[in-house]
C-alpha cells in the first residue's frame, strides 16, 4: 500500500479536532522510539535547541568516559556515539547544533581516543567530522561562521599536535 502525499496528509490534519490530534500523535509515538524522541524534542526542547545541545554532551560525555584503551572496541564506541548524536542532531534540524556538537565529538576524540593508532576506521571518524565541520561552515549566518571559523582552526592545530595521521594542510 501506497502512502499519501505531505500534501494530502497536511490537508487531512488540517480538519481534525485537537483530541483527534493528539491521539494521532500518541499513537505513532508508541510505535518507534525516533518517533517519541522527535516528538519529545518538539514538546520540550525545541524553543532553546543551543540548551538541548548542551543535553546531549553532558549525555554522551558518559559515553566517551567509557571508551575502552581497544581501538577495536574504542572504534566501535565511537560510531555508536556518532550515530546518536546525528540522530539528535536530525530532530532539530539546525545547523548551528550539529556544527556545536560536531565540534564537540572532535575535541572529545582528540582527549578521549588513542591518537597513535595506526587504525584507519578510527582515523577516518575524526577525518569524515572534521570534513562535514567544513563543508557546514559555509552555510552558516556570517557572524556564526567567523565565531566557528576560529573554533574549528584552534581544533585542526590541536589534531595536528596531538595526532599525526592528521593534516591540517587538508583543512585550512
Amino acid at each position: 500500500m501506497k502512502p499519501e502525499k505531505l500534501s494530502d496528509i497536511k490537508k487531512e490534519l488540517a480538519g481534525l479536532t485537537v483530541q483527534e490530534l493528539t491521539e494521532i500523535c500518541l499513537r505513532i509515538a508508541r510505535y518507534k522510539k525516533e518517533n517519541k524522541e522527535l516528538l519529545n524534542y518538539l514538546l520540550f526542547d525545541s524553543e532553546d535547541p543551543l540548551s538541548y545541545a548542551e543535553k546531549l554532551k553532558a549525555f554522551l560525555e558518559e559515553d566517551f568516559k567509557s571508551i575502552q584503551k581497544s581501538y577495536y572496541y574504542s572504534t566501535k564506541s565511537l560510531r555508536k556515539i556518532l550515530r546518536l548524536m546525528n540522530r539528535y542532531v536530525k530532530y532539530t534540524g539546525n545547523k548551528q547544533v550539529e556544527i556545536e556538537l560536531s565540534l564537540w565529538f572532535c575535541n572529545s576524540f582528540l582527549f578521549y581516543a588513542d591518537l597513535g593508532t595506526s587504525h584507519k576506521p578510527l582515523q577516518g571518524l575524526l577525518i569524515r567530522q572534521l570534513e562535514k565541520i567544513s563543508k557546514i561552515l559555509p552555510k552558516l549566518h556570517e557572524d556564526l561562521q567567523f565565531d566557528y571559523q576560529g573554533e574549528f582552526e584552534n581544533l585542526i592545530h590541536t589534531a595536528d599536535d596531538k595526532a599525526r595521521w592528521v593534516s591540517k594542510s587538508l583543512y585550512l
